[in-house]
C-alpha cells in the first residue's frame, strides 16, 4: 500500500511540475483543448524517389510542439495521444500481413533518449514494430540541410537485417521533411527482397504538405 501511495505521489508531483506543450497550461501533460488538435488530419505527398507518403498531421503548431517535447524532453507519455493520431492513417495504409517497419534511430539519439521514437509511436498506434532495418554507416545531423544534401547524407546508410522474400512492408517515421530518409529505407528494403508499398509518418513539415487528403478508417 505504501508503494502504491508513493507512486501516486510521484505521478501527482510530475503533473504539478508539468505544463502542456501546446499552450503552456501548468499542471497537465496535455490539456483537453490541445489534445483535440492532435486528431489526425491526413496529408499525402510523394517522396523524391516516388514513394507514397501519408502523414497524420502537419508538423506545425500544437503537433510540432508535442513531438519536440517527446523527442527532446523525454515526455514519453505524449506517445499515447500522438500514437492515436498515427493509428488511423497506419490502419488505412497497412494491408493485412504487411510488416510495419520503423525507421531506425541513430545510436547517438538512442543513447541520449533511451528509446526509439518511431518504434514507440508504432507501438502506441496498436501495431507491432518490425525491426528490419539497421544503420550501415553513421550519418550527419539532417537539420539545416537542403533536399540534395539530405539525400547525400543518408545515401547507403541503412541495410535490412534479413531477406524479405517479397513480403510487403510499410515504412514509418516520426516526421518527414524532404523524404530522403524514407527513400533510403525503401532502397535498403528493396535490396533485401521486401516490397515497400508506402510510408506513413506522424507528421509532415509544411514544405512537404499536399492539398490532397486521403481517406482513413477508424
Amino acid at each position: 500500500m505504501d508503494g502504491i501511495r508513493g507512486i501516486a505521489q510521484e505521478v501527482m508531483a510530475l503533473l504539478l511540475a508539468s505544463s502542456c506543450p501546446g499552450c503552456d497550461r501548468v499542471g497537465t501533460l496535455l490539456c483537453d483543448d490541445c489534445r483535440w488538435r492532435l486528431v489526425a488530419d491526413p496529408l499525402r505527398t510523394i517522396s523524391p524517389g516516388g514513394l507514397d507518403v501519408h502523414a497524420a498531421l502537419a508538423y506545425e503548431g500544437v503537433a510540432a510542439r508535442c513531438i519536440r517535447r517527446l523527442k527532446e524532453d523525454g515526455a514519453t507519455l505524449l506517445a499515447r495521444p500522438l500514437g492515436g493520431a498515427l493509428r488511423s492513417v497506419l490502419a488505412a495504409q497497412a494491408p493485412a500481413g504487411a510488416l510495419v517497419v520503423p525507421v531506425p534511430t541513430g545510436h547517438a539519439a538512442y543513447r541520449r533518449r533511451g528509446y526509439r521514437v518511431p518504434e514507440l509511436l508504432v507501438g502506441h498506434a496498436g501495431f507491432t514494430p518490425a525491426r528490419m532495418l539497421r544503420a550501415a554507416r553513421p550519418t550527419g545531423d539532417q537539420r539545416g540541410l537542403g533536399r540534395e544534401e539530405r539525400a547525400r547524407n543518408v545515401a547507403g546508410s541503412l541495410r535490412a537485417v534479413r531477406s524479405g522474400g517479397g513480403r510487403q512492408v510499410v515504412i514509418v517515421d516520426d516526421v518527414v521533411t524532404t523524404g530522403a530518409t524514407l527513400d533510403e529505407a525503401a532502397r535498403a528494403l528493396r535490396a533485401a527482397g521486401f516490397r515497400p508499398i508506402c510510408a506513413v509518418a506522424l507528421a509532415a513539415t509544411p514544405v512537404r504538405r499536399d492539398t490532397r487528403e486521403i481517406q482513413v478508417n477508424g
